[in-house]
């Protein structure tokens, strides 16, 4: 009996015991011509086909003993399930026949003999409920499915390469990772879960409210964000006051609703040839849900000590559009966030002739003494996270068009309203005016955030194998900045206490075009080729603030004052200067650029790939990247990768043009004293009397080498080892600081001012580090199933090159001795993570542990301090000036969440970020300036331990 007979009887005698009503699904006529959209990763055969069987409702009937050795390709796209059967099935010698309706059974040779063969040993797979996986096993368990490892899209213009089978290092966060790792954001999600990554948790001025990520240990912007693919626009705000993260504009990845999210992939290599502009650290690609399910969310929680309660409100649905598998998947999420107020050191009354006598006075009616300066120490600091209430949406879309054509689109909106404290002003300072703020007071700072992106785009054939993507964005971010409970004190008592700083834009328009095609050359696999076009318009708006926000009143502190006849310290209001007329305006850019990309497979286990690209802009000429990888797998399981690339990077619009002030700390004569620093564009004329140059794009050399171990299906060790050398880098100076820079500031027209901030290309750096990801996943009998992961980033960064002090500009030194520990010291030299998922039944477990290497917050000028780090007056005993250096100690951070659930679609989960409410190490007395009393450097904040509570439906 030939075997196609045999496998045709079989299947006739399996689809009669079953029920009726298991072929609802099916339809008249012939199946296989039926159109869906298919996305069939590389995989085992078996498996492959259970997908194929789950996306087109056709049951299979498979002899398991054929194809358990066989090893299928990928599959992607719009095809007829016969199409999509016949790819999985290139290269094998097994035949299908339609057995009956919505029946296909699979056979190999007919002289094979069919004896040798067990009449159990064949697999059924048909389309079942959602989640069971779509297979009815006729045979033992088949083997565990390679496919685990998705098929990636980032780094690759391929359809096949998984995580494993990567040219470069790449993870991959799926949605358990998004689901059961507790952090609130994106930007949260991707510090605690990669090791390479780590988020700024400091900063000041106008710039708090946006954090920003370093990739092995390179800026914000030197990271390219995609979404699904397509470039993500970046914050209008110019990130200032910080540490490592000094003078980026980064993309805002909190705008971005999370639940939007299907999975997120973040290549730790410099793709600058394969994407632009911005990757030179690596890529990061948001791929947003395009399936008809549904969920919502609710998370409460607060800190343990310092209030921030916390909710979040999220919602999505996909919906299916027309027949043929369109879909539109909407996404909305809602926060609400309270400040957290941490515990802050006394603030010693200081500016009057005696402050601790009762006879310390103040003229407030008549010159009568006033009994309050009896308290010579004020509790009054307000440090922590800021205020939020904001709301996101977003949505993804497709529609099938005639043929293989498909137009898409997606999008997000946002709004944000961010508020926080800044720097406590004491009542008898000299930017405090005692008529109207008796005790002192706080500025607050009000950040209104309007953002939103839109693509559209058509994909498809073009015939003869030509894939082609034609897409178009536009995307823009509109910051608001006002101030309450603020002044200036140059307008004296009629000085308003709310004032409107001004609005920053920032918008941008992409389009591009991506042909692909594959050839066939008798290699092992086809030689894929890739080339396309993109062309990118950017804008940049300052507009001013009302007058009060940055002129100068000229007051003076009258007689009987203790700073009779000075001028009030401080024009413009408090804490943030308004965006004067002077620095306004709008400055534009345009570029295009061209890429090609070959991958391909010289011989078995021996696979390539080399880029190319050309970029022309508008103001900065022109410049060619490039980037060569390899992989060779000698012996199954394990395989050596390599890559070698080089990067470019314009400098933004933000940094050549953002000008603002911000009340910082200075030091004058010894002493730590808030003062107003200026932000700086590099063609003012007062930069350039400082020794600024116009700025010149940075350009990268990225070499990486790591080793791939997959000695089993459920356990992965990846190790790479990188150099990342930036020539020209674009940085934000120092605080600018002393008598020789407020003498050539005041010479230029800009009073009562004592710091400047200047953008330069005064530096080259060499980073070198190591990465280290373990990943095993274990079925534990009558226990459930766990993963364990173990994951590891040693990072070092070095300066080659500084530029000499600018003789011009009194020996000022851009990248001096707090610039240079920034960013060689200023995030954590290594980081460890250890992760357990278990699963079992209804209930999950996850804990995580990460240990953050030491931070050094370097000074920049010395300060005079006792041997206790105490601040004190140069000539008195013990007495010396001294770099006043911080340390954030070595620590480790548990995180834990714990869920069940209740019933299918419920789950109740409980959990604690930082569960051991662990704060950073505390500042030296001498720099806990206005209060404050621990080291903002830590990756992990200042508020403690975060505990919470979340509720998740699904449906």
């Amino acid at each position: 009996m030939r075997m196609h007979d045999v496998a045709a009887g079989f299947a006739l005698a399996a689809c009669l015991a079953l029920p009726p009503e298991a072929f609802a699904a099916a339809k008249s006529g012939s199946v296989l011509a039926q159109r869906h959209k298919f996305d069939i990763a590389a995989q085992p055969l078996s498996s492959a086909l259970r997908e194929l069987s789950t996306q087109s409702g056709v049951r299979i009937l498979f002899p398991y003993d054929e194809v358990a050795s066989i090893r299928s390709r990928a599959v992607q796209g719009w095809l007829s399930t016969e199409d999509a059967l016949e790819r999985l099935l290139v290269g094998t010698e097994l035949k299908h026949t339609e057995t009956g309706v919505g029946v296909v059974a699979l056979a190999g040779p007919p002289n094979r003999s069919a004896a040798r063969r067990s009449p159990m040993a064949v697999q059924y797979a048909q389309a079942g409920a959602p989640g069971d996986g779509g297979t009815l096993s006729m045979t033992p368990q088949a083997e565990p499915a390679e496919a685990s490892s998705p098929i990636i899209v980032t780094g690759t213009r391929t359809t096949t390469r998984t995580v494993v089978q990567s040219l470069a290092p790449i993870d991959v966060l799926g949605t358990k990772d998004l689901e059961a790792s507790g952090k609130q954001s994106v930007r949260d999600l991707l510090g605690t879960l990669v090791p390479s990554i780590n988020v700024s948790n400091n900063g000041a001025g106008a710039s708090w409210a946006v954090r920003t990520l370093s990739l092995r240990g390179l800026g914000g912007d030197q990271l390219l964000v995609l979404i699904n693919g397509k470039r993500r626009h970046n914050t209008a705000t110019l990130f200032i006051n910080g540490s490592v993260q000094n003078g980026q504009s980064p993309p805002d990845l909190d705008l971005i609703p999370g639940n939007a999210i299907q999975r997120i992939e973040v290549l730790r290599d410099g793709a600058s040839a394969q994407y632009g502009s911005d990757a030179i650290a690596g890529v990061v690609n948001i791929i947003l849900k395009n399936d008809t399910s549904g969920g919502a969310a609710l998370t409460l929680g607060s800190t343990a000590d310092n209030g921030g309660w916390q909710g979040r409100w999220q919602i999505d649905k996909g919906f299916a559009l027309g027949p043929d598998g369109g879909y539109i998947h909407l996404s909305a999420d809602a926060v609400l966030q309270d400040n957290t107020i941490v515990e802050s050191t006394p603030i010693a009354c200081q500016g009057l002739p005696d402050c601790s006598s009762i006879n310390a006075w103040y003229p407030s009616v008549g010159g009568v003494a006033d009994p309050r300066n009896r308290t010579v120490d004020r509790h009054r600091a307000k440090y922590g996270q800021p205020q939020v209430i904001g709301g996101n949406i977003g949505y993804d879309a497709m529609m099938p068009l005639s043929g293989s054509l498909e137009l898409y689109s997606f999008g997000t909106y946002s709004k944000r309203h961010a508020q926080g404290w800044l720097t406590y002003r004491l009542p008898a300072a000299n930017n405090n005016i005692y008529s109207i703020y008796p005790e002192g007071y706080i500025p607050k700072i009000h950040v209104r955030d309007e953002d939103f992106q839109t693509a559209i785009g058509l994909r498809g054939g073009l015939g003869g194998g030509v894939q082609f993507d034609l897409s178009s964005s536009y995307a823009q971010d509109q910051v608001d900045y006002s101030q309450t409970t603020t002044l200036n004190p140059s307008l004296g008592p009629l000085s308003p206490t709310t004032m409107y700083l001004g609005t920053i834009q920032f918008d941008e328009w992409v389009s591009n075009l991506d042909l692909s095609r594959e050839f066939e050359l008798g290699l092992p696999e086809p030689l894929s080729l890739a080339v396309g076009a993109e062309y990118r318009e950017n804008k940049f708006t300052i507009s001013p603030g009302e007058a009060a926000s940055y002129i100068n009143g000229g007051y003076r502190f009258p007689a009987g004052h203790h700073l009779a006849g000075q001028f009030a310290a401080g024009i413009g209001s408090q804490g943030v200067s308004g965006f004067p007329p002077e620095g306004s305006g709008t400055w534009r850019r345009h570029n295009w650029s061209a890429y090609v990309n070959l991958e391909g497979s010289l011989a078995e286990g021996v696979e390539f790939g080399l880029a190319g690209r050309h970029e022309d802009y508008s103001d900065f000429g022109t410049t060619d990247t490039g980037k060569a990888s390899v992989r060779i797998e000698p012996v199954r399981g394990i395989a050596i990768r390599g890559t070698a690339s080089t990067g470019f990077r314009a400098p933004t619009l933000q940094q050549q043009h953002y000008a603002s002030a911000s009340t910082i700390g200075v030091v004058i004569d010894g002493v730590n004293v808030l003062r107003p620093v200026q932000a700086l564009p590099v063609d003012s004329p007062a930069a350039r009397a400082l020794g600024a140059v116009p700025l010149r794009p940075e350009k990268s050399t990225n070499f990486s080498a790591g080793l791939v171990l997959t000695p089993l299906s459920n356990l992965n060790l990846t190790i790479d080892a990188y150099q990342i050398k930036v020539k020209d880098r674009i940085l934000l100076s120092e605080t600018l600081q002393g008598p020789a820079v407020v003498n050539i500031l005041r010479a230029n027209g800009i009073q009562e001012v004592y710091g400047a901030l200047i953008f330069s290309n005064a530096a080259d750096t060499r980073t070198r580090g190591l990465d280290i990801v373990g990943t095993y996943r274990a079925r534990m009998e009558g226990l459930g199933t766990a993963t364990f992961s173990l994951s590891a980033n040693f990072n070092r960064t070095k300066f080659t090159h500084i530029d000499p002090p600018v003789t011009g500009g009194a020996g000022i030194e851009f990248i001096g001795r707090a610039r240079q520990g920034d960013l060689s010291e200023g995030t954590p030299r290594n980081k460890f993570i250890a992760n357990m998922l278990w699963e079992t039944g209804a209930f999950s477990m996850n804990l995580r542990a990460t240990r953050y290497g030491k931070i050094y917050a370097r000074a920049g000028t010395t300060s005079n301090v006792t041997a206790d780090w105490v601040a004190c007056t140069l000539g008195t005993p013990g007495c010396a000036p001294a770099f006043v250096d911080n340390m954030v100690e070595p620590k480790v951070i548990f995180d834990l969440e714990t869920g069940y659930t209740l019933t299918k679609g419920v789950k109740l989960s409980i959990g604690a970020n930082n569960l051991f409410n662990i704060y950073p190490s505390k500042l030296k007395p001498a720099t806990q300036t206005g209060g404050n009393l621990f080291n903002a450097y830590a990756p992990y904040g200042i508020s403690g331990g975060y505990y919470y509570g979340r509720l998740n439906l699904s449906f």
